[in-house]
């Protein structure tokens, strides 16, 4: 397959790079004195609108195939020369894989039988960088860099996972919870160590009770047969001792434990293995009636317990020397704060409610493996000798976050730094590893209220090496220490380039000038840039770029449709809307109508307030939304003369600490003052009637909607909540438990947080969709606030449920059927 840009493709790309750049403007008086991000202007001009056919609410909720299929899973082959990427096939979800030079925007399908031949994203390369390893369908595969000639070094139907090179050229996988080693020049294949989660074996037992005692002595074949026994264990203890042939590399970590992680030194000598109970968040104990299922009955799913059911789990850490098989337990109580009750306060507040009073006390904290939602690697990581390893640990509490290293010689852990938060730890924001050249340690940290990143010698006093009032992400460190590579936002909060530090200097050069969304990897030989970018009107495209310096960037893909091209859509503006609440602004993306005259008085447009998912997620950004169907009914409503805003209100992602924890115990409360700012703003500079004003989202966004209609129901005349949340104490732990504590410690918060206590607050109308087969926002919410509401009498509220779809819709009659209704209740509210 070949991925051309056509004439008027190529036109409008250099019409956005023209276009797209920050600008600043008039402004009213309230928006200038407004205090804002240092050198960050207050309206950023986007692309000019694009197209002539005007865009459908049909079509702008049909399957996306028809925007174009953009690449996918994108990563570099190991000559440096050819990315690979998958594109999905038309009118099925299968993907094809093809292989592009840098130098072509002509790909070549990856057939089925050559898939195996083109590495995988995850692939490790030797110290020389002549040999790459990776995994194909559970099976491991070497490759010279040099003449790309591949070795299958296993053929079965085990699956082996996680190849690593270790220092002496050898290579090591995983099966199960065995490690092997396999010499490249022989092909032979050792076991270095297989852990069992269970108790050792207890071997022959004396006996150990009078009567068991008495038939010894008794019963002369019980006696022979114990000795027998006996004799039997001891000649295998003495064969396993004597003969090297046999694999003597057992390690039993005891019952009912799972595996949390497991890592092996680049020595091959030591293990570091965390183990915790065999149960997991999800613990899916809960049910979810499924109505139509395959076989026409009522299925119950199997779906995750929610965080009110939640008890404390802690892990351990077990160090493992292979040569002496000698195993340790590393403690927690050298870390500092481990015994600390940070939830004193809190719990004060719920026991006084109670008439109660709550006396502080210190007491070991439940501490686990920090768990990164974005992370590919995983939270142990050795050193290049082998000779330092480095853990990163977080309390069950979600209060603080240790980097730790380990003394030998004593087998306890070292904390290199505490990172501690009174509201909770960020689950985004924890890369970390080592300088190969020196024992010093590089990690990022939000303790400044934005993620920077540092360097920190063994014991030693950390430097700071970026600093502002921008988040850095995605670290990549070179191989000769020259530069750490990484994404930040340091032009403006939604605006997204690649830099490089210089660990030795703290020096940072920005990378690429695209002016969008980006990320990047780095290829194999160091010297180029593999980018995925998009913006605001321009799906997301492959590009190369010079790794060593800011240089124009290469397009790789063109795959955007010229139906999609050929679509009237309406570019939004992002606005930093002042905050009555924070120094720092709430940035925005405003669709102004098609027909709006700047200056434009009266009062006399309609508005629509879209609130985004996930909470922690931003969506006011330069690039392509992943809401890529809201962004078309955006524009839809903006042709039709509604203002349209789609807030970062507080809780979102890229604007630093303080704004994501301004919700901590109060979720709902700081986002709808927000939103009721966004009105004012509205009324200010967009000419429209506070008296005129919807909102809606899903998930978070819907969660939102209720909080905004329930405490200040003369805020919005309309609302549709979309698979919402209602009740956080049936929501998930790892999520809910940062921003809320657990039920049973803080029911304080829940209350505060859940429309549900506040469903007589609905004055005006309402709309409620719900799936019914969602297993991450249940459709029990619904039901229970349905129910509520029944009570309370209300009487301007409606519920649509989707008999078959998740929590992200699939099927395009249900975005249809969905958007008609929200569409619909705007035109009749509004």
């Amino acid at each position: 397959m070949i991925f051309k840009p056509s004439a008027n493709r190529t036109l409008l790309a250099l019409t956005i790079a023209s276009s797209y750049m920050l600008v600043g403007c008039q402004t009213t008086a309230s928006t200038a004195s407004e205090p804002a991000l240092k050198n960050v202007a207050p309206v950023v001009a986007t692309p000019t609108n694009s197209g002539s056919t005007e865009i459908t609410l049909e079509q702008a909720m049909a399957h996306p195939d028809w925007l174009g299929r953009q690449p996918e899973r994108a990563y570099w082959h190991s000559d440096s020369r050819h990315v690979v990427y998958a594109i999905k096939q038309p009118d099925n979800e299968l993907r094809d894989l093809f292989l592009q030079p840098i130098t072509s925007q002509s790909a070549s399908l990856v057939t089925l039988n050559k898939l195996h031949t083109v590495g995988a994203k995850d692939a490790v390369y030797s110290a020389d960088k002549k040999l790459q390893a990776y995994t194909f369908e559970g099976n491991i595969f070497t490759k010279q860099i040099d003449t790309g000639e591949i070795t299958q070094i296993t053929h079965d139907s085990a699956k082996q996972i996680k190849p690593q090179f270790l220092q002496d050229g050898s290579l090591v996988y995983r099966q199960g919870t065995a490690f092997y080693k396999v010499d490249l020049t022989t092909g032979l294949a050792v076991e270095l160590a297989k852990l069992h989660l269970s108790e050792a074996p207890k071997g022959v037992q004396e006996p150990d009770t009078y009567i068991a005692k008495e038939q010894h002595k008794l019963i002369d074949y019980i006696a022979l047969t114990h000795k027998n026994k006996k004799d039997k264990q001891t000649r295998k203890e003495q064969i396993r001792q004597q003969n090297n042939s046999i694999a003597n590399t057992q390690f039993y970590l005891g019952k009912d434990k799972k595996i949390a992680d497991m890592q092996l030194s680049p020595t091959g000598n030591v293990l570091v293995v965390v183990i915790t109970d065999n149960r997991s968040w999800r613990d899916d104990s809960d049910i979810m009636p499924n109505y139509i299922a395959h076989d026409g009955r009522v299925k119950a799913e199997k779906v995750r317990r929610r965080v009110a059911d939640e008890k404390p789990l802690s892990s351990e850490v077990i160090y493992i020397d292979l040569q002496s098989q000698q195993q340790k337990t590393l403690a927690f109580d050298t870390l500092p704060g481990f015994d600390e009750d940070v939830l004193a306060e809190v719990k004060k507040e719920n026991y006084a409610r109670e008439g109660k009073r709550y006396q502080s006390k210190k007491a070991p904290r439940a501490i686990n493996l920090m768990t990164d939602w974005g992370w590919q690697q995983s939270p142990i990581v050795w050193n290049d000798a082998g000779t330092q390893v480095a853990i990163m640990l977080e309390a069950w509490d979600n209060k603080d976050r240790w980097l730790a290293t380990v003394d030998t010689e004593n087998y306890t852990l070292v904390s290199q730094h505490r990172l501690h938060d009174e509201a909770w730890i960020n689950y985004a924001y924890n890369d970390f590893g080592w300088l190969n050249n020196s024992d010093t340690l590089y990690y990022l940290s939000e303790q400044t209220g934005y993620s920077h990143i540092y360097k920190k010698p063994l014991n030693g006093k950390a430097t700071q090496l970026t600093k502002g009032q921008f988040v850095v992400s995605n670290l990549t460190l070179t191989d000769d220490d020259s530069a750490i590579y990484y994404k930040a936002n340091v032009e403006h909060p939604g605006l997204y380039e690649i830099y490089r530090v210089d660990p030795t200097t703290g020096e940072s050069e920005q990378i690429t000038d695209l002016d969008g969304m980006t990320d990047y990897q780095l290829s194999p030989d160091q010297n180029k840039l593999l980018l995925t970018h998009s913006k605001i009107m321009s799906p997301p495209e492959l590009y190369i770029a010079d790794a060593k310096a800011k240089s124009p960037a290469t397009q790789l893909t063109n795959t955007v449709s010229d139906e999609f091209l050929a679509k009237k859509l309406i570019a939004p503006k992002i606005v930093a809307v002042p905050s009555s609440h924070t120094d720092q602004p709430i940035y925005a993306k405003v669709y102004y109508p098609a027909d709006y005259q700047l200056g434009e008085t009266g009062n006399t447009r309609k508005a629509v307030i879209f609130n985004h998912g996930a909470g922690y997620l931003q969506n006011s950004h330069m690039g392509w939304s992943g809401y890529f169907r809201e962004f078309m009914f955006h524009s839809l409503l903006a042709s039709e003369g509604y203002v349209v805003m789609d807030m970062d209100y507080r809780a979102s992602k890229g604007y630093g600490r303080d704004w994501r924890t301004a919700i901590y115990r109060q979720m709902g409360t700081p986002e709808t003052q927000d939103l009721a700012d966004g009105v004012s703003w509205m009324a200010d500079n967009a000419n429209v009637d506070i008296g005129s004003v919807g909102t809606y989202g899903g998930s978070y966004g819907g969660f939102m909607t209720f909080m905004a209609m329930f405490t200040q129901p003369d805020l919005f005349q309309a609302g549709a909540a979309l698979r919402p949340v209602t009740d956080w104490a049936h929501y998930n732990g790892p999520y809910t438990s940062n921003i809320l504590n657990h039920p049973d410690v803080d029911p304080i918060a829940y209350e505060k947080s859940s429309p549900i206590y506040f469903a007589e607050g609905l004055k005006n109308h309402l709309l409620i969709n719900a799936p019914m087969v969602d297993d991450n926002v249940f459709f029990q919410d619904t039901v229970r606030l349905v129910q509520r509401l029944i009570e309370l009498e209300k009487e301007n509220f409606e519920t649509a449920i989707f008999p078959v779809e998740p929590h992200g819709f699939v099927q395009p009659s249900s975005w249809l059927d969905e958007y008609r209704r929200i569409y619909k209740l705007f035109k009749e509210a509004l």
